[in-house]
């Protein structure tokens, strides 16, 4: 028996509400197909065509400029659902049945939902009761037409997109320093001041080698950017620059002169919670889908395009990499451990010197009895006349490539500053002449462009300053003394110029890694891997440890049963007694020399004393207020054994302050906290 569509409307679903769901993919669709929003608005006077009162139509447009993909960001839709389960929809009204999705699963999910709480679907090719088969069918097919056409739809984008790539000529965000000429092809920025500051990013990395760095090293200039959505779309703003955009200028082939089509690549994945996302990955340069070089000029070159990018590879230190770091341990990072085969961690002391300690193992229980640590004068002046043995005297074109480096880079931050003082002097003529055409009666608009002439006024007057300083010339070494100076690579290596590191980078690029083996005598054997792949290996004295006069042990014995360390040192100082090294004691010596010859503390506090955590127990008061009676002088208290502090507390102190107490305002007995509980 054939139903017509008005009799699938009962009285039933009149009395519900007919939501009308409105839903457009983009907000570009809403601005652009007004029409189509039109149309979904005028279903709500086909709702009380059919029947339903006008109280009881909703206008759900809540997902309009919302893709139908997922129904994570839908927050109307999921109103929609919600009130479809609680049976208060009696209909849906859409224009089609793809407005309530393009996700078959959640599409369907809904369909299912309506069959349970008897919900009609309407659209303009009918009205639906989907506890029907053969509308449950016709519906069905129509949600697999939507998917399938939305899988079709993307195909042939993507594929009109890949075509074009593949000739270099689809348009995409262009990297900051580029524009578009009239033809469509990729020219240099036309702003001489922002091709500089690219270039001299790009620069500063080469010589510095570190994307950290070269922030430091450009600071506290401005960088170009380009904005991205606003009122500042497309327009290049001047920010400070971060590690995060250095990167990106660094890593980005397009500086390269180089056209690359697919370097992301957007997966799916279900969170925890069962929530879906799409996440943006970037691929390795061996995956990216079509790369096109010399397709525009670029600021450097693909070759040192692919040495940064080994470069910043070998500053990851979570994959392994041990790049050149601050201080002056010249073998962090390349020492290893002889007896377990780990990396040894680098420690300083208290005045300054550098040391390299196996420490991992006792981290972990699998430390071995040669895993020890080791000062690091002992092994790295033995590396060092090794490395200054194995160099070769010829060193002159190394050291006049740098001295040209540090010119070069010294005259770009000149030209950069000079580009400055010209964009400063055009924007303050601007400013000038934006202010002599404004009326004079115009006070209101008058004032403003005052104010902003003075301001680039200003901007000017600090550009051309820091100009003048740049003007001054530096003190630099005369080319003759570079190369009297190369000649002598060890004097080279002990010039107050050279930095550690810059040593380190020296060592690191003759010396792979160094081993160190403590057996149990009174040498150590130190093992160099040189970059060539040859092995070496030589016998270091193991340094001996000083010895304390035994006078001095019987005096720190006997001042360390009621003396801190401190107090010991001072002691020792009025003594006129110094360490074996002729120096005089302080805390860390005695500290050391007590660890050393196992020397305990005396007794943490004498007969008649207490601790002030047992003088707050004693009279119920918090330990705040004791150590406020110690402050202010009103409890007398020293620092015993270990620098605790120990308070003299006979009777005659107790009752005092027990009188203290219950007369003072303003301190609560730990009854009066408790109010009256124990």
């Amino acid at each position: 028996m054939v139903v017509s569509a008005l009799q699938k409307i009962e009285s039933s679903h009149l009395e519900r509400l007919a939501a009308v769901y409105l839903r457009q993919s983009s907000p570009r669709q809403v601005r652009e197909n007004f029409r189509s929003t039109e149309r979904q608005y005028a279903l709500a006077e086909e709702a009380a065509r059919l029947g339903w009162e006008a109280e009881r139509v909703r206008l759900i447009d809540g997902d309009l400029g919302v893709s139908g993909r997922d129904a994570d960001g839908r927050e109307s839709y999921k109103e929609l659902v919600q009130r479809v389960c609680v049976g208060e929809v009696g209909a849906i009204f859409g224009l089609e049945v793809a407005r309530l999705g393009r996700n078959n699963a959640e599409h369907h999910r809904l369909l299912e939902f309506c069959a349970l709480t008897d919900t009609l679907i309407v659209d303009t090719d009918g009205i639906y009761d989907l506890q029907d088969f053969n509308d449950r069918m016709i519906l069905g097919m129509k949600a697999q037409w939507t998917e399938a056409e939305l899988h079709i739809m993307g195909q042939r984008l993507q594929g009109a997109r890949r075509h074009a790539a593949e000739r270099g000529e689809l348009r995409m965000g262009l990297a900051v320093g580029y524009d578009y000429d009239e033809e469509g092809g990729w020219i240099f920025d036309s702003d001489e001041e922002v091709r500089a500051a690219i270039a001299d990013v790009l620069s500063l990395f080469e010589q510095v080698g570190s994307a950290c760095a070269v922030v430091k090293a450009f600071s506290p200039r401005l960088f170009p950017a380009r904005a991205y959505g606003g009122a500042w779309a497309g327009q290049l703003r001047w920010v400070p620059l971060t590690h995060s955009r250095a990167l990106t200028v660094i890593k980005n082939p397009a500086y390269a002169g180089a056209y690359v089509f697919g370097r992301r690549k957007s997966r799916r994945q279900v969170n925890p919670d069962g929530t879906i996302r799409t996440r943006t990955t970037m691929l390795p340069r061996e995956q990216w889908s079509i790369v096109i070089h010399d397709h525009h000029p670029g600021y450097t070159t693909w070759e040192q395009y692919l040495n940064n990018e080994r470069r910043l590879q070998s500053n990851r230190t979570f994959q392994g990499a041990r790049p050149v770091r601050e201080g002056s341990a010249l073998l962090q990072g390349i020492v290893r451990c002889g007896s377990c085969g780990r990396s040894m961690a680098t420690f300083y002391t208290s005045d300054g010197k550098p040391g390299y300690d196996c420490k991992w193992g006792r981290v972990d229980g699998t430390a071995t009895p040669g895993c020890r640590g080791v000062m690091g004068w002992v092994i790295e002046q033995a590396v060092t006349d090794r490395l200054l043995a194995a160099v070769a005297p010829e060193q002159i074109e190394l050291a006049l490539k740098a001295a040209d480096t540090v010119t070069d880079r010294r005259s770009r931050g000149t030209r950069a500053v000079e580009l400055r003082v010209e964009r400063a002097r055009y924007q303050a003529a601007r400013a000038e002449r934006a202010f002599h055409q404004c009326e004079p009666d115009n006070r209101l608009v008058a004032r403003t462009l005052e104010a902003r002439w003075e301001e680039k006024l200003r901007e000017l007057k600090d550009a051309e300053a820091e100009l003048a300083e740049h003007a001054v010339p530096a003190p630099e070494p005369s080319r003759e003394q570079i190369e009297a100076l190369a000649r002598d690579v060890p004097t080279l290596w002990a010039a107050p110029t050279t930095t550690d590191k810059d040593r380190k980078r020296l060592l690191r690029a003759m010396i792979a890694d160094v081993t160190i083996t403590q057996p149990d005598s009174d040498e150590l054997l130190v093992g160099i891997r040189w970059r060539s792949g040859a092995s070496e290996q030589h016998t270091v004295a193991r340094p001996g440890r000083d010895t304390i006069a035994p006078a001095t042990l019987e005096l720190i014995a006997r001042l360390a049963e009621d003396h801190s360390n401190t107090e010991i040192a001072t002691k020792l100082q009025a003594a006129g007694i110094r360490t074996p090294r002729d120096r005089l004691f302080d805390e860390a010596n005695v500290r050391s020399v007590r660890v050393r010859y196992k020397i305990p503390s005396g007794p943490t506090h004498r007969d008649g004393e207490l601790t002030p955590a047992q003088v707050a127990n004693r009279l119920g008061v918090s330990r705040p207020a004791v150590y406020y009676w110690i402050r202010h002088g009103q409890l007398q208290a020293r620092r015993g054994a270990a620098g605790r502090l120990t308070i003299p507390f006979g009777p005659d102190i107790e009752q005092e302050l027990r009188h203290h107490v219950a007369n003072s305002p303003h301190i609560k007995t730990q009854t009066q906290r408790t109010g009256g509980a124990v």
